[in-house]
């Protein structure tokens, strides 16, 4: 699992960091491919789709603990393989996209350092989307500790 985990706010703001178990190569693949992130993201098996490179779209449903479906929606502004993902994220009612930076450093062939960042409007749109994010990293963590995939 995880060795290392911190969480900072600023403002409307958080960045959580993690250490996974994983080569930065497989957990990009983890966060880029459809099977892999449907396996580890609560995604709806067959809703996850992704035009990894800046200006693709992706989708996907997340199934919420109670059994909800959320469909969600954005695009790539930025794509470096195996470091960096900048994911533009539809919002209802919001003329602009929500970005979400997620950066990968390599540290040693066998772990990688991951940094999430989110800038938010408000106090709870900031709490939501760092709980949502925590979600996603603990999932990812879990998912990488199994070993290799199919």
């Amino acid at each position: 699992m995880s060795t290392e985990q911190s969480t900072t706010s600023d403002g409307f703001s958080y960045t959580l960091t993690r250490t996974l178990d994983a080569p930065a190569g497989k957990a990009w693949q983890a966060w880029t491919t459809p099977e892999q992130y449907a396996r580890w993201a609560n995604a709806a098996p067959g809703s996850v789709e992704m035009d990894v490179r800046p200006g693709g779209t992706w989708k996907s449903t997340m199934i919420t603990p109670d059994g909800g479906r959320v469909p969600l929606t954005g695009s790539y502004l930025e794509v470096t393989e195996n470091r960096l993902l900048v994911l533009g994220m539809d919002v209802p009612g919001k003329p602009a996209p929500v970005t979400m930076t997620v950066e990968l450093d390599g540290e040693d062939g066998r772990r990688t350092r991951i940094v999430l960042r989110q800038t938010c409007d408000t106090a709870e749109e900031r709490d939501m989307a760092e709980q949502g994010s925590t979600m996603l990293l603990d999932g990812l963590s879990a998912f990488l500790a199994e070993g290799p995939a199919d």
